[in-house]
């Protein structure tokens, strides 16, 4: 089926699913819960901003210190709490979210890659689709797209992932090209704005891959990092590709971080029982509204899982 059908039927589905009679149910029950919205880079300002003005109209946003003190102190979130998050620290976080959250006053929080501030490589995954795409082989991904060669990095020990980009590296036709990322001067920007930033490891590896010695460095390093960038130590943490991993969790805790997040596609509780364990809702810029509108209320969620995703 051609992309156009494809997103035209996902776009009736939507449809149907909004005006759903579940829907009314399954939005009285979001009211009673926290939904934490992880975006990544805005490749569609306009929607965004209508997103964003419906939640000032329709949720209660709050920021991760008011969902930490929550978690901690075990005092529930006022009804429909949302928090925005936005993983990987895309650039369009300071030059288009920014400017939207401040004017609405919408708290947020955005977690960075350490190893890539004030540079311009491109993100990991980004750099192994281009070079599949241009002729990178690597053993583990002989035979693999683009698409399924990251899925397939992703779920192999870590030693091997970087093994496998260093031999995509070696026979690509052309390397990736670069990606202006942000400096420790945007980060400044950021927190000034009224965003928090947060902890994202250094390079982003998924972290139940990662050898203990490796996941200790890629947390420790990262957390080192940013305290001397914000002059503060950071104390909120997203799981790379949503993958927790215990082990992490110790040395968070050992690093003094109230509150990490999955990225699960479920909702959380108003009063996290696991702040370190906390579920965020998927979504982008480009979400329909009523895509939207289900994903807010848990309804997309449901089906979702239903369906078999994770």
């Amino acid at each position: 089926m051609p992309t156009t059908d494809r997103a035209a039927r996902r776009r009736g589905i939507d449809a149907l699913l909004r005006r759903s009679p579940l829907q009314p149910v399954f939005r009285a029950r979001a009211a009673r819960r926290l939904a934490v919205l992880a975006y990544h880079g805005i490749d569609d300002p306009a929607a965004f901003r209508a997103q964003m003005e419906r939640l000032v109209r329709t949720a209660h946003p709050v920021g991760p210190e008011q969902v930490a003190d929550a978690a901690e102190h075990r005092r529930p979130l006022p009804p429909r709490s949302v928090l925005v998050t936005f993983d990987d620290g895309d650039r369009t976080v300071l030059t288009e979210a920014l400017p939207v959250l401040a004017r609405l006053r919408i708290p947020a929080a955005a977690y960075v890659i350490t190893d890539l501030i004030g540079t311009d490589r491109p993100y990991w995954w980004t750099e192994a689709a281009h070079l599949v795409r241009h002729g990178g082989r690597a053993e583990a991904l002989r035979g693999l797209g683009p698409t399924a060669a990251v899925h397939r990095l992703k779920t192999r020990p870590d030693a091997e992932r970087l093994g496998a980009l260093a031999e995509l590296r070696a026979t690509a036709r052309r390397p990736a090209p670069r990606q202006a990322q942000l400096s420790p001067e945007d980060l400044h920007a950021l927190t000034d704005g009224g965003l928090t930033v947060g902890n994202h490891t250094a390079s982003h590896p998924c972290l139940d891959r990662c050898a203990a010695d490796r996941l200790h460095t890629q947390l420790a390093d990262a957390h080192r990092r940013l305290t001397a960038w914000l002059g503060r130590p950071p104390t909120t943490f997203a799981y790379p590709n949503g993958n927790h991993d215990p082990r992490a969790e110790t040395v968070l805790r050992t690093l003094g971080y109230r509150t990490a997040f999955l990225f699960d596609h479920r909702h959380a509780a108003l009063a996290p029982a696991e702040r370190l364990r906390i579920s965020r809702l998927r979504v982008n810029s480009h979400t329909g509204r009523d895509r939207f509108d289900t994903i807010l209320s848990g309804l997309h969620p449901a089906v979702h899982r239903l369906r078999g995703g994770r």
